[in-house]
């Protein structure tokens, strides 16, 4: 399944707010997934400095990505098809 980078614009967000995020967005993934349109949240990378997030997504496509995000009511910039290599694979 491709793999999706969603990036964030987070000013001023605390690391509990950032924590509430993802459990909102693994929630819909998961609700998603069970109503049969599959998606894994993998993970998010916080760059405090810049207050960008990039969150990880596998779907079928973008418009999968895109609406779990919306759904979850997190804000995003863009999702965009990426490439994930796992060093222990």
């Amino acid at each position: 399944m491709p793999v999706y980078v969603v990036e964030r614009n987070l000013p001023g967000i605390t690391i509990d707010r950032l924590a509430e995020v993802q459990r909102a967005v693994l929630g819909v993934s998961q609700r998603f997934t069970v109503e049969g349109n599959p998606v894994r949240y993998i993970r998010c990378t916080y760059i405090p400095e810049e207050s960008r997030c990039m969150c990880l997504f596998e779907a079928a496509n973008v418009d999968i990505v895109e609406q779990v995000n919306e759904e979850a009511r997190i804000p995003y910039t863009r999702v965009l098809e990426a490439i994930d290599i796992d060093p222990t694979s």
